[in-house]
């Protein structure tokens, strides 16, 4: 099974996972072996959620994080989308070049939509 595994078009991407999981390993070794590890309390405190997180679990969460999170997932899949389009874009044809450009116009579309209403002001 090794024999014809070297033989087939996934030899490239077996040498390519090895090496990132190699080198995801020497890095996150090393990291261990030379940082500081000498937290403090201004290092252990909440940064992103505004609140101290020791407080109550009941306490109000404000619904902007949520929706800040759900616009960068809906912006960053769509996003996702352009990838496989720009590598087939000379196999594709005039039809999928087209629907590309109609889906980058919605998107567009869909972002202006998001500024115009505030979703993406912070006040």
């Amino acid at each position: 099974m090794l024999q014809s595994l070297f033989k087939e078009e996934y030899f490239p991407i077996l040498i390519f996972l090895s090496v990132a999981v190699l080198l995801s390993a020497i890095i996150l070794f090393a990291s261990f072996l030379l940082a500081v590890q000498n937290p403090d309390t201004e290092k252990l405190s909440a940064y992103e959620c505004g609140f101290d997180p020791y407080e109550d679990a009941r306490h109000t969460f404000d619904v902007r994080f949520y929706l800040v999170a759900i616009l960068f997932i809906i912006f960053d899949i769509e996003a996702m989308f352009l990838f496989p389009w720009t590598v087939s874009l000379d196999q594709i044809g005039s039809l999928g070049f087209w629907s590309m450009v109609d889906f980058i116009l919605e998107l567009g579309v869909g972002f202006i939509y998001a500024w115009k209403i505030g979703a993406l002001e912070w006040e």
